[in-house]
């Protein structure tokens, strides 16, 4: 608000009013202030029966004591000789607007209110100007003081208003973080909570310390909490800042996103409904990370163990960066890929016979062998799959046996093989054909 603002307007006309006539209406004003505000809060509570009374420890109605401290400072400032800075009933306008921000209401009746009273409030010290015939000119100005006077008591209102927003705001994502950090850590620290076995798949089943009935009402009281209706199903994200200062994806209502861990992590309700995958598309424009596959509720860990591998994987480069991607869609890479010292130990001991290849010529062999697994074709399906000539297929094949000898037809084995040789086509260790 600006020094000009922030004064009482009296220009030329009021200031040519008599000071003796000046301080009579302000006598006349103040007398008739408490009577005045009385009227004006009747008169409030008429046109809106829904406003709330809000009383002050004495019992008085906290909008009554607001009226009469707002006539007072704005009277007081008419009789002050050379103007000045008006003098605002700070605290009350201010737990005003609080009150409408905390409540979830707009500002938009609560200056209707004040509106309101301000046209009540002129209608009466216009009588008392007419009374003791303070020229027309000089009231005008007055009239147009006690508008700027009213801009002042809305500007405490929105500064409670948003003071209000703000506490609520942080109190909401305090509530919000508490209630994600118990739904992802119910089965973290279990021995026995591996990779899900349900990876991908619907499963009716729920974990025993989420299915008690003491996690399960604290769950559903921290939910409540914050109006979060729970689901049956989520998934669960984890993602990588685009910047440092990023400012929060619209991932939109009824999403839950943590912003304070280094990488945020969010969790998607009922993530399979109509419409849902691409509000999420748009709205995570611009961020990198994962998104964990659905399972029931009281699984939600699993799904940020799924979210958090595929993270790791993106950060070495394995897994496409620069998007939010979905774990159900790279399931042979977070399989083949996660487990690293088992299926490295498991590839030391299957491709053993090629230790004495060169490693181009172990490399096209193995290249060969994954593709004759993979089509269980002759020669010239393997040949079209890898774009060489059949000729060297067959040659390579005779080698793959002579090396190998008949493990290469037991079903286990070739499954073994088959594994790791996937693992390290995945990690670019070998050409992708087809």
């Amino acid at each position: 608000m600006t020094e000009s603002q922030g004064s009482l307007s009296v220009r030329s006309a009021w200031r040519d009013v008599p000071p003796v006539q000046v301080r009579q209406f302000a006598a006349l004003a103040l007398d008739e202030v408490p009577a005045l505000a009385h009227d004006i809060l009747r008169e409030i509570r008429a046109e809106y029966p829904a406003l709330p009374v809000v009383l002050d420890e004495s019992g008085e109605p906290m909008a009554l004591i607001g009226i009469r401290r707002a006539l007072e400072g704005f009277v007081q400032q008419i009789a002050a000789a050379e103007g000045g800075r008006p003098v605002y009933p700070l605290e009350v306008f201010q737990e005003f607007g609080r009150g409408e921000g905390l409540h979830g209401r707009s500002l938009d009746s609560l200056q209707a209110i004040y509106r309101l009273g301000v046209r009540l409030a002129w209608r009466r010290l216009a009588e008392i100007g007419q009374q003791i015939e303070i020229p027309p000119p000089a009231m005008y100005e007055l009239a147009e003081s006690g508008f700027e006077y009213l801009d002042g008591l809305v500007d405490q209102s929105v500064r409670g208003y948003a003071e209000a927003a703000a506490r609520q705001a942080g109190e909401r994502l305090r509530l919000q973080r508490k209630l994600m950090d118990l739904l992802l850590s119910e089965r973290r620290g279990d021995p026995g909570a591996g990779a899900p076995a349900d990876f991908g798949h619907a499963s009716g089943s729920r974990s025993a310390a989420a299915g008690a009935p003491g996690a399960r009402s604290a769950l559903d009281e921290r939910a409540a909490r914050v109006g979060w209706q729970l689901p049956e199903r989520v998934a669960v994200g984890v993602l990588l800042r685009p910047a440092r200062e990023a400012v929060a994806p619209a991932v939109g209502q009824g999403v839950l996103l943590d912003m304070e861990t280094e990488q945020p992590r969010m969790v998607v309700p009922d993530p399979e409904a109509a419409g849902r995958p691409e509000l999420l598309r748009r709205a995570m424009a611009g961020w990198s990370g994962a998104i964990g596959p659905p399972v029931p509720l009281a699984d939600a860990a699993k799904s940020l163990r799924w979210a958090q591998a595929a993270v790791r994987l993106m950060e070495r480069g394995l897994l496409p960066s620069g998007e939010v991607l979905h774990c159900t869609e790279h399931t042979e890479a977070l399989v083949l890929l996660q487990p690293e010292e088992l299926i490295e130990d498991l590839a030391r001991r299957c491709l053993a016979p090629l230790a004495h290849c060169g490693p181009a010529h172990g490399r096209r062999l193995a290249e060969t062998l994954l593709a004759w697994l993979e089509t269980r074709g002759g020669a010239p399906e393997v040949a079209a799959r890898l774009g060489v000539h059949p000729q060297t297929v067959r040659y390579r094949l005779r080698q793959i046996r002579e090396l190998w000898g008949d493990e290469v037809d037991d079903p286990d084995r070739r499954f073994e093989l088959e594994l790791v040789l996937r693992a390290r086509r995945l990690r670019g260790e070998l050409g992708r054909v087809g």
